[in-house]
């Protein structure tokens, strides 16, 4: 489902993004709410959000720092992608590249989820998690995203099924970072549709990403173009 435009965008909230109303700061009301919808119902609407920072971004004294922080952790489930990096951008300065003596806990916590998309976007899954349980600051940022740990390991396992036609289970367990074999096992069927063989093997079925395809290179050269370069060499030799 698409993080940019998705089905569940009501009508009013598109005539919002679509028109003069996104520069009206009397929309942001209407927009936070829908983003507390989002949270609540596991979609995301990167536009919307973006449409709610580029407000806070013309009137700073509507910031609502939870907004924010929620507006980032939901456009982080949809890595890989652009939306985390997009929605940066729409951030001031002080926040989103805060100095080393910043005190400010908006510049703490987008710093923290900065990196935590960045361990993401880099496939380093099993730090990912571990970064996670390093700091309650993390549960607290993510606690009003439904669903967010289980957005992020479906990803995760999409992203795999792309790469790999197997996964040892032992592997698959820190990337996902679940502490259980058969709680892996359990999400590698039940959530994936994928098979665990005796060998502790994940087995994952082909798909367009995953089959390795045969490559056929084919030159069409003909006998003309040899007739060139052999009269240009000899026409050098001369």
């Amino acid at each position: 489902m698409s993080g940019e435009d998705p089905q569940e965008r009501p009508e009013a909230i598109r005539n919002i993004i679509n028109g003069l109303e996104r520069y009206n700061p009397e929309a942001a009301s209407t927009l936070e709410g829908y983003l507390q919808l989002q949270c609540e119902e596991k979609f995301c609407d990167c536009n919307a959000n973006r449409a709610l920072l580029k407000l806070y971004q013309l009137n700073p004294d509507r910031i609502k720092d939870e907004a924010i922080t929620n507006i980032l952790v939901k456009a982080m489930t949809q890595f890989p992608s652009p939306q985390f990096d997009l929605c940066m951008h729409l951030l001031s300065p002080s926040h989103s590249n805060p100095a080393p003596t910043s005190t400010s806990e908006l510049a703490e916590a987008v710093s923290k989820l900065r990196a935590l998309n960045s361990q993401l976007e880099g496939a380093q899954y099993d730090r990912f998690w571990a970064t996670m349980d390093s700091d309650d600051l993390y549960a607290d940022l993510t606690t009003d995203i439904a669903g967010f740990e289980e957005m992020i390991r479906v990803r995760i396992a999409q992203l795999i099924s792309q790469a790999y036609r197997e996964v040892d289970v032992a592997v698959l367990e820190n990337w996902l970072g679940l502490d259980d074999e058969e709680e892996v096992k359990k999400f590698a069927v039940e959530t994936c549709g994928w098979k665990v063989g005796a060998d502790n093997l994940v087995q994952i079925p082909k798909n367009a990403e995953n089959e390795a395809a045969k490559a056929e290179i084919r030159e069409d050269v003909n006998i003309d173009m040899f007739a060139r370069v052999i009269k240009r060499s000899w026409e050098e030799t001369a």
